[in-house]
């Protein structure tokens, strides 16, 4: 006995309570013991089960008391993980209420022409790939949503959304075939979009943006359906709640791979729809324990780890893993030892089973414990080899689905164990399953007798010669089994996937809402931030657009100076505010709301930029045309969601990213990390993004008024508005705003470039034009200054509002010429703006708070002498004087730039280069430590 344990036998007074020490999974670790010799009853109970009845009927009666302590609420913590066995006992499987052989014929007619899909793909002079083994594995779990669950855009509910998994596309190919939505000449053109012409073939993967009328979410990306489907659900509640559309109906559907959840952003915003209850989010993970090389996890369990992740961080998880024909099985493991096998054989075992004989699975998984070879004396090594797998087992998918759909108050994962691979045996179970494209005669016959469909070796073999690959197949539109699936689909709603652009187009703002900007600030300076904020607010304020606006932020609104709109627009929570704030009696308080306008992301550009994908694909996904204004340092847009940027195109999204605190000299008190020189050029590799970098209010309001128009208005070239994304990038440095010109060219500030000023016709001396973009253009207008005043040169200055849009007109100028040789050719417009007027030869400097690539995209059309200066190299923590001296792009490094163009032209002496250079020190930071800076912390 240790000294801990009271002596329960001894004289004397009753111990006094103490704390026990309890270390398991989240429970409290000192809890008191008010009756150790109860306790002890129970321990030594315990032991006795093990000793007399061994572990595995201990554990079952562990697992039992867990269960009902969770049934009778006592606060005990959930298992991270279950049972190696399906969530759902056969007993309470619902009555499934379709015709499983028509469904099961209708399954082999698409696993046939999806592989036939890819196979032709591959014929010998084609060969441009494709994946035929990923439907294989999951046609059970999207047939059972197509025939049961899925509803489609017609339906009273307003229909679900459906991301499908990327690398099944074939299969969802193949149905809408059997549909009629697709002709058999699309299908042989798979992955051939345009050598047919536009429309003719079919891409890869699922992809609006190449099929606008068929796929409504991009997802080949790996990991991006996760996080995208999780805030598709919520911008649904968000909607809802707001009272712009009723979405209480509308279950979103993602399905993805077990090793796509390696991706970050898998699993990285799970916790967010647990903690908003999405009960109208359902994951299906097709755990087929492969990747393209190999397992996902050989020597682990990934369903169980899956299921630990997904326990922990809330959500309802169900577990598919074994069919039917194990239920007997299961049922006459009265020791457990079946159950033991299943949670202790690792996935590598499993992916080898499933390819190997019955024999060899009798001797190796049944085999080692006589208690398991004895469960299975009276099956035959064929009826062993075929134990399947549970998510091929229609009845148990129909099971996990309408579970998932009744559950209340979490979202839903499905794990469901497949073979990849399935139903061809040239493929299944193989690591090298995901790179075998192509299927022999031999092959596609064993498939086509596995699947038993109708077609004869004559007709196979003749298609297979004369095309390279065996011949598609369709049973008739009379046939039972089409008409079976088409009256499936009708009564659901329609066919699925299918994207519907429903939404009116709403009214428009015009000029008034623009005249604060045009005024200018006066004496004051102010920051563009501030000017695109304070038409945001004014918009917010509309009473036709201002309901629609979706101000996104990624806890960064109080740094762009938006926590003004807390009080009147409120953070969305559908929870409201449960608790009284810190800050109530502030005039700025922080204020959340179901009905809250207001989307606060936290610390996550991901989760931002998934907000930012649903609402500006929400005219399409829901008919409500709605506007995301997603602010965020530029730094941490491109660069770090980028690939989420891409997708927001592929979808055909729409809205304002708003790159704030841009450039790398403007936020020098924040460092290298924040310092961003380079997002103009990403934003330029995305053909969707327009972007603009502006220098005056004025021209912040023309710019975001385009995008208005363009996004969400009408024109004859777009009558649904144009399929574009405006990213506007905007400074924390205070400038001086001047009122808008009079006779402002607004087409050429629209187009990239406007002149701002020129020198008079009188004055005398060398003349130069100066660009800049963006905080830029405060530079070259003292610059222009001091090389009038100091040495005699005249400067033209130019506002550049978008390098980016000059160097694409730049681009299809070219190609335009190129294709029209019969036609005169046509200039870009930088060529016709800067080849005009009196100071055409004139040297060109250009300067922008960017690496000097951005500006240089302009080169090849610049008619004269370029010169570019930019900030290259890592940022850095100073003022912004310093800073820029460092990189040489402020105002004297502009005067010596110039001087030094004209001097190389022979307008001036060389000489006063030098003079000039010594005079700057533009090579010398410290020449400029005692300059102060105005405001613009973050």
């Amino acid at each position: 006995m240790t000294s801990d344990t009271p002596d329960a036998t001894a004289p004397g007074p009753t111990p006094a309570v103490r704390p026990a020490s309890v270390i398991h999974e989240g429970l409290p670790t000192q809890l008191p013991d008010i009756d150790p010799e109860e306790t002890q009853d129970w321990i030594d109970s315990f032991t006795a089960l093990v000793d007399e009845r061994g572990r595995e009927r201990a554990r079952y009666v562990m697992l039992r008391l867990l269960e009902s302590a969770r049934q009778k609420q006592v606060g005990v913590p959930a298992l991270r993980s279950t049972d190696y066995i399906n969530t759902i006992p056969p007993e309470r499987e619902p009555w499934f209420p379709g015709d499983e052989d028509v469904e099961r014929r209708i399954r082999a007619f698409i696993r046939w022409n999806a592989a036939v899909t890819v196979s032709s793909a591959n014929r010998k002079g084609l060969e441009v790939g494709g994946h035929i083994a990923t439907y294989q594995s999951s046609a059970s779990l999207y047939e059972v949503g197509f025939n049961h669950f899925f509803k489609g855009k017609d339906h009273p509910g307003g229909g679900d959304q459906l991301f499908i998994q990327g690398h099944a596309s074939p299969g969802i190919y193949a149905r809408a075939f059997l549909e009629g939505r697709l002709t058999e000449e699309q299908l042989f053109r798979f992955r051939q979009e345009v050598q047919h012409g536009r429309g003719a073939g079919l891409p890869s993967y699922p992809h609006p943006r190449l099929m606008p009328d068929f796929w409504e979410f991009p997802t080949v990306s790996m990991g991006l359906t996760g996080i995208n489907s999780i805030y598709q659900a919520r911008f649904n509640r968000y909607l809802h709640n707001r009272g712009i559309k009723d979405t209480s109906q509308q279950h979103v559907w993602a399905f993805l791979g077990d090793g796509e959840m390696a991706e970050p952003e898998s699993l990285g915003a799970i916790r967010i729809a647990a903690r908003e209850e999405l009960d109208n989010l359902t994951w299906v993970i097709n755990c087929n324990l492969q990747q393209l090389d190999g397992p996902v996890t050989g020597n682990g369990k990934i369903i169980q780890e899956l299921e630990a992740n997904f326990r922990g961080a809330g959500w309802n998880v169900i577990k598919v893993v074994w069919g039917r024909e194990w239920d007997a099985l299961l049922a006459r493991d009265v020791d457990g030892v079946l159950v033991n096998k299943m949670n202790t054989t690792p996935d590598g075992a499993f992916q080898t089973f499933s390819v190997e004989s019955g024999a060899y699975n009798r001797e190796h998984f049944f085999g080692p414990d006589p208690r398991l070879r004895a469960m299975v004396e009276h099956m035959t090594d064929r009826q062993i080899e075929k134990l399947p797998r549970g998510g091929h087992d229609y009845r148990k998918v129909y099971a996990a689905f309408d579970a998932a759909t009744k559950h209340v108050g979490q979202p839903t994962v499905i794990l469901a164990h497949t073979v990849k691979g399935w139903t061809i045996d040239a493929l299944e179970g193989k690591n090298a399953t995901h790179q075998m494209k192509k299927l022999t005669k031999d092959d596609l016959k064993k498939f086509r007798d596995r699947l038993y469909l109708p077609i004869s070796d004559r007709d196979l073999e003749t298609a297979y010669e004369s095309t390279g690959t065996a011949p598609f197949f369709h049973p008739g539109a009379d046939s039972p089994e089409i008409e079976y699936m088409m009256e499936r689909r009708r009564q659901l709603g329609g066919s699925l996937p299918r994207r519907v652009v429903r939404a009116k187009a709403p009214k428009l703002p015009g000029d008034e809402m623009y005249a604060e900007l045009k005024k200018g600030a006066g004496n004051h300076k102010v920051a563009t931030t501030m000017a695109a904020v304070r038409l945001l607010r004014d918009w917010m304020k509309d009473p036709e657009i201002g309901k629609r606006i979706v101000p996104i932020a990624p806890d960064e609104y109080r740094t762009f100076g938006m926590d003004s709109m807390f009080p009147s627009a409120k953070v969305y929570d559908p929870a409201g505010q449960t608790y009284e704030s810190v800050d109530r009696n502030m005039l700025l308080q922080y204020k959340m709301s179901p009905q809250g306008q207001m989307l606060h992301e936290g610390i996550s550009e991901a989760g931002a930029m998934a907000s930012a994908i649903a609402a500006g694909s929400s005219y399409s996904t829901h008919g409500e045309a709605m506007i995301p204004f997603y602010i965020f340092y530029s730094m941490f847009g491109f660069q770090r969601t980028g690939d989420s940027i891409w997708a927001m195109a592929d979808q055909l999204a729409r809205g304002f990213l708003v790159g704030a605190t841009a450039g790398r000299t403007t936020l020098t008190g924040e460092g290298l990390q924040h310092a961003d020189g380079h997002s103009p050029l990403i934003a330029a590799t995305n053909p969707a993004v327009v972007h603009y970098d502006p220098a005056f209010g004025y021209e912040v309001g023309h710019i975001m008024r385009s995008g208005l128009e363009r996004m969400y208005g009408t024109s004859e070239a777009h009558p649904l508005g144009e399929d574009v994304i405006f990213y506007i990038t905007v400074y924390n440095e205070p400038v001086a705003q001047p009122a808008e010109p009079e006779g402002l060219d607004v087409a050429g500030l629209l187009k990239g470039m406007y002149r701002v000023s020129s020198p008079g016709g009188d004055a005398e001396g060398p003349r130069v034009r100066l660009l800049a973009s963006g905080v830029g253009f405060p530079w070259i207008d003292e610059a222009a200054r001091m090389l009038s005043e100091d040495w005699g040169v005249q400067a033209e200055t130019w506002s550049v509002t978008s390098w980016n849009e000059l160097a694409r007109d730049g681009i299809e100028t070219g190609k335009w010429n190129l294709l029209h040789p019969d036609e005169a050719h046509r200039t870009a417009y930088v060529t016709a703006a800067l080849g005009e007027g009196a100071n055409a030869n004139a040297p060109v400097v250009a300067v922008s708070d960017y690496m000097t690539a951005v500006p240089l995209q302009i080169a090849p059309w610049v008619p004269a002498d370029y010169r570019v200066l930019g900030a290259d190299g890592f940022g850095f923590a100073d003022t912004r004087p310093a800073a820029r001296r460092f990189f040489q792009v402020d105002a004297p490094s502009v005067v010596v730039q110039a001087l030094a163009a004209l001097a190389d032209a022979g307008e001036i002496d060389p000489g006063r280069v030098k003079d000039a250079l010594e005079k700057y020190r533009i090579d010398d930071p410290t020449a400029v430590a005692g300059v102060k800076q105005e405001g613009g912390d973050a």
